[in-house]
């Protein structure tokens, strides 16, 4: 039979927040086991492993925290251990950032910015590699950043260390492509989750930024959690097979 996916499971980092949770519930609904990985939010977590064992699919929950290796190696070890195969790694982690400009950075600022997304990332590649030799092959995808065709005003500390990981990506891409291991990005534009719901509450994406970002918008609406799960979906499955080392902006044309 085709399969969209081998046996085994996605790990999706950052599956209890807002975008991750619904990119989980994406590659659920698309055929696969889920293996959702969070820091804090166990009760989301948990709930969105409710919802994916609702849809017919096996799900589990890992606790780590993305600027320990030992945590992350043992959340991975666990989620092998549940699944028997993690074939693709979703990597969504990140913190809720402040909107200030490079010069007003704090140096802690910087600092968690870097360890959480880009050290993080590179823990869970580390990890996953050698893994994936093993099994065969295996799928990387990154969510980054829309800002990465067109710095966006004041969201550095999101936008600078997914930078690092879209060079990252590249690399795994061609270094690993031999061992049929794939590396893609996804830029991510403004979606209707996560920080931006955040923002909004904190009244820093207030009426007249969303009136100004949608000027430079071809489409003049947010995206949703699921638009960013389906071209997750098509990026770790079988259906994007000989695509490696690209970018895929889901943001609305923002940057064209």
């Amino acid at each position: 039979m085709d399969r969209q996916f081998p046996e085994g499971a996605v790990a999706v980092f950052g599956g209890s927040g807002g975008i991750g949770k619904g990119v989980a519930l994406q590659f659920a609904r698309a055929g696969t086991d889920v293996a959702i990985f969070y820091r804090s939010k166990e009760h989301v977590a948990q709930a969105a492993a409710e919802e994916i064992r609702a849809l017919g699919r096996k799900a589990s929950i890992h606790q780590a925290d993305a600027r320990s290796y030992e945590e992350i190696e043992a959340a991975f070890g666990g989620a092998v251990e549940a699944h028997g195969r993690v074939h693709s790694i979703v990597w969504g982690a990140g913190p809720i950032v402040a909107q200030v400009n490079i010069a007003d950075w704090t140096l802690e600022q910087f600092r968690a910015s870097m360890e959480i997304e880009a050290f993080g990332f590179y823990y869970a590649a580390r990890i996953a590699i050698p893994h994936f030799r093993a099994k065969g092959g295996g799928s990387f995808v990154h969510l980054g950043s829309a800002g990465h065709d067109w710095w966006p005003h004041l969201d550095g500390l999101s936008v600078a260390p997914k930078a690092c990981n879209e060079s990252l990506v590249k690399g795994i891409a061609k270094e690993e492509g031999v061992h049929e291991i794939r590396a893609n990005s996804i830029l991510v534009g403004v979606i209707d989750a996560g920080q931006f719901k955040v923002g909004q509450e904190e009244g820093y994406f207030d009426e007249n930024w969303e009136r100004e970002v949608k000027k430079m918008l071809p489409i003049k609406r947010w995206g949703k959690a699921e638009d960013i799960g389906k071209a997750a979906v098509f990026l770790a499955s079988n259906d994007a097979n000989y695509v490696t080392g690209q970018t895929l902006s889901v943001a609305g044309g923002f940057g064209v």
